[in-house]
């Protein structure tokens, strides 16, 4: 372990900075060997700060060339430099600061500040990137107007964007060209972005719903020109949604997308040039999957949603962070709710979170949705910050409804536009809108943990009434004990014999204090105590429960209800997340017993299935959905201890059962949703693919006619979405010869296209059949892989470790080295890839004994590297505390 150990940042020891930063002035001189750096900042004294005359400013890996003040430079004895600071004293109430530093984006491979990227420069500066760009007030409260000067070899570098409009385009003296960028609107540094490169680009235009006509630009590397309409088309939704929903109108007069292939990150936000990874922009028909396509539109609409909710309105200080990511996540999750299907939205988002989020609510790492410290901001871009945060925000969506939510909306905009603010100030608003107390519900901001709501039902025949009682408890976790009972919406319903909602009748006495009487077939209960006890009346006979329609709260449930209950509700409940929280319950029960002995489908079980896959009114996508196995990490959540080898056979053995006892019906289902239509990225397509494509995962389990026609779906098929589809199920097929040659074919036919190679590499790493340590020792040195490039590392590493469990959690113990070995050469070369990469390792104390001992020693293996990132550090000293 390093010695200097890196020291945690308080919520608590907030305060405001002694000086603002109104005018930041940026010149950066391209050269091939160092860029040069001329900031001149206008510095107002914060009347509200300390007045030692002290300005503290942060930077990284600069080399100061030049410094002054008002004109005059600055002698060495008026400022002091440390590796991370820079700091002037004597300093009164205005001042205007020259700052010119040399940096070397050629070199930067921590992909943080300016880099470059193959042949183009390019930035990412969240959270705290800007510091390794100039030194500066790198923190989200200090708001400034940018103006970006860009000078380059205009031969080389034709393209040279950044923030705001474009307001001067020159050549200068020596035949170099000088562009000129102003952001009227003020921001904080991590806002700010800059590219340069030789690109071209797709335009198109939009008009506002004020009548103002905005220019749309993607900008790509040539040879990905033809991979930017759908991306353009699901800007032009997004701008119109926002309009619709949220009444939030776009205020520059352009807007520009960016795709990069080496990105730390899925996309930045930067104000009206938004940089993405190449994976989260590009796609066409030959070479995306409509997973990929729908992944590109939920993006675009991200960050195009941050313009207001995230830059408009942005976080006081990085404790905040939930307050844009959340809050942007679950706008996102209701515009393609909206594009797509609502009920499979909903089914993905709850996989997301019951899946990760619950891991890391029950990990080393737990933190709460507004954390009250961190050592690398890096660590909480986290799956409890954007997913559990969009859940909070939902839950506010829910008790206050669709109306209520967006007056709530509507004056947090307008009270804030332009502003720094916290969490608070966002619920202060929903509060004062709707005259709500949100007391309370606030410890879901503060509180860490999952809860866990038990449920117990009482018929009473007598009374012709149901009681329900709830209680609700959250673990421990780090840094937080004994919590309290929080506000938990629970939508439900009540569901009779013949299939039917009944109206949900609930009697007053015992309810919320508040609430009125209501009727209806789904309703939502304000959970509020830690033990609760709601009647239902006018109930004839017993029904069945469906207890958090819609997932609506982020909670672990404890509610005993028979197989044959939960396969009443798979086949009658009308609320489409619950049906299929119905079915994953009776699978998780199957993949249980499978552990132990050979499993048979039961015959009442087949019958439903049948009739989910012969039902052409259902929606294709909710019914391959509906007969999809949790995978193997879903599974381990509901597992104590982990044995993942255990987990692996259980679901194997089910899986081969569902496809035996349903051949002929997945055949005839795979047939009937043939077409032989062209191509088209749109949710009717989509959805006959998604279970077509199950149809084929199964049947070529269960026949040679599957893998046949698998293996034809692959030689044939015009689009990606087929192709990969058909190389899973032949990889699946238990041929280790059939599935080489087909990979060598896919390889061959898309060598020249990264993104596809990216596929090509994740589809054997990620795979229970292929993923094997020696196949990924190839991997990792194939022509394919790169060291540098964030995406190839995901998609070996990364997916092995998080999707070939029954591999990398071999007995030997070789699996967690291997990881081991990547974190320690990643620490020193991009610490926010090596960081991310650990959360596998930080699970340890879950696993069966003897697998849990060997992941510990790889854990104590990392931390005792010299010379560790804060990254590194944070997540490594946490797991083994």
């Amino acid at each position: 372990m390093r010695d200097a150990q890196p020291q945690s940042i308080y919520l608590k020891d907030y305060c405001q900075p002694e000086y603002w930063i109104s005018q930041t002035e940026l010149t950066f001189d391209l050269q091939d060997d160092a860029t040069v750096v001329t900031a001149v900042l206008t510095l107002e004294a914060n009347s509200a700060g300390a007045q030692s005359g002290v300005l503290e400013l942060h930077g990284q890996q600069l080399e100061l060339l030049g410094l002054t003040l008002d004109g005059d430079v600055l002698g060495t004895g008026r400022y002091t430099v440390t590796d991370e600071t820079l700091s002037i004293t004597g300093l009164a109430q205005q001042h205007f600061l020259t700052i010119v530093t040399r940096i070397y984006p050629a070199t930067n491979t921590a992909l943080e500040g300016l880099y470059r990227s193959g042949g183009m420069y390019c930035t990412q500066c969240e959270a705290e990137g800007f510091r390794r760009i100039t030194y500066y007030l790198d923190r989200p409260d200090v708001m400034s107007v940018f103006t970006t000067h860009i000078i380059a070899d205009g031969s080389r570098y034709p393209v040279m964007l950044s923030n705001g409009n474009c307001t001067a385009d020159e050549m200068l003296a020596d035949g170099r060209r000088k562009v000129t960028w102003l952001d009227p609107h003020r921001k904080p540094a991590y806002l700010f972005a800059l590219v340069a490169g030789d690109l071209l680009n797709k335009e198109d235009r939009f008009t506002t719903m004020s009548g103002r006509d905005v220019t749309l630009k993607i900008f790509v590397e040539p040879q990905n020109i033809d991979k930017t309409d759908y991306a353009l088309d699901a800007l032009k939704r997004s701008m119109r949604w926002d309009e619709e929903v949220y009444g939030r109108e776009y205020d520059l007069d352009i807007f520009m997308i960016v795709a990069v292939d080496d990105f730390n990150m899925g996309a930045m936000e930067n104000k009206g040039l938004n940089i993405f990874n190449s994976s989260c922009v590009l796609a066409n028909p030959a070479t995306a999957t409509d997973a990929a396509y729908q992944r590109i539109e939920a993006i675009v609409a991200h960050e195009y949603f941050h313009n207001w909710s995230g830059n408009r309105v942005t976080c006081r200080d990085w404790f905040q962070l939930s307050l844009k990511e959340g809050f942007t996540v679950f706008r996102d999750a209701s515009f393609s709710a909206d594009m797509h299907s609502a009920t499979v939205k909903r089914i993905e988002d709850a996989k997301m979170v019951r899946t990760v989020q619950f891991a890391e609510d029950g990990g080393p790492m737990a933190h709460p949705v507004q954390p009250d410290s961190f050592i690398e901001i890096a660590n909480f871009y986290t799956v409890t910050i954007y997913e559990k945060g969009a859940e909070v925000v939902g839950m506010i969506h829910k008790i206050l409804g669709a109306e209520g939510f967006r007056k709530g909306s509507d004056l947090y905009f307008d009270r804030h536009d332009g502003q720094a603010v916290t969490i608070h100030d966002f619920v202060a608003a929903m509060e004062d809108a709707n005259g709500v107390d949100l007391t309370l519900f606030k410890l879901w901001y503060k509180q860490a943990g999952t809860p866990v709501v038990s449920a117990a039902v009482d018929y009473r025949e007598d009374e012709q009434a149901l009681y329900l009682t709830l209680r609700q408890q959250c673990p421990d976790t780090p840094g937080q004990i004994g919590k309290q009972p929080m506000w938990i919406p629970v939508q439900l319903g009540l569901i009779a014999a013949d299939g039917q909602d009944l109206p949900v009748q609930v009697a007053p006495a015992l309810n919320t204090a508040g609430m009125e009487t209501w009727t209806s077939a789904s309703q939502v209960l304000h959970f509020t105590e830690a033990e609760q006890t709601f009647v239902f009346s006018g109930l004839a006979q017993p029904p069945v429960l469906s207890l958090f329609r819609d997932f609506s709260a982020p909670v672990k449930v404890e509610f005993q209800q028979s197989p044959q209950e939960l396969l009443f509700r798979l086949q009658h409940d009308s609320d489409g997340f619950n049906r299929w929280d119905a079915g994953q319950r009776l699978m998780l029960d199957w993949i249980d017993q499978a552990r132990l002995d050979e499993f048979e489908l039961p015959e009442d079980a087949r019958q439903v299935m049948v009739q989910l896959l012969t039902d052409e009114t259902l929606d294709p996508a909710m019914v391959s959905y509906l007969l999809t196995l949790p995978s193997e990490a879903y599974i381990a959540e509901f597992s104590d201890p982990v044995d993942p080898h255990a987990i692996h056979l259980g679901r194997k053995r089910v899986r081969l059962a569902m496809a035996m006892a349903l051949n002929e019906q997945f055949a005839a289902c795979y047939q009937r949703l043939v077409s032989h239509a062209e191509y088209q990225p749109e949710p009717q397509q989509m959805a006959a693919r998604t279970l077509k494509n199950l149809a084929l995962s199964y049947w070529s389990v269960a026949s040679d006619a599957g893998i046949r026609q698998a293996l034809a779906q692959f030689g044939s098929t015009d689009n990606m979405t087929d192709q990969m589809a058909a190389l899973v199920a032949l990889i699946n097929s238990g041929d280790d010869e059939l599935a080489q040659q087909s990979l060598d074919a896919f390889y061959q036919q898309w060598q020249n296209d990264s993104l596809v190679v990216n596929q090509w590499l994740s589809v054997q790493s990620g795979s229970a059949d292929l993923g094997t340590l020696s196949r990924i020792q190839q991997l990792l040195e194939h022509e394919a892989f790169d060291w540098r490039n964030p995406n190839k590392i995901r998609s070996v590493i990364g997916a092995f470790a998080n999707q070939a469990l029954c591999h990398f959690h071999a007995v030997d113990g070789s699996g967690y080295e291997l990881l081991a070995d990547a974190i320690i050469r990643l620490n020193a070369t991009n610490p926010q890839i090596a960081s991310r990469l650990l959360t596998p390792l930080t699970k340890w104390r879950r696993l069966i004994p003897e697998l849990s001992e060997q992941m510990k020693a790889q854990l104590e293996r990392v931390a005792a590297q010299p010379d560790l990132s804060r990254d590194v550090y944070e997540v490594v000293s946490k797991s083994l505390a």
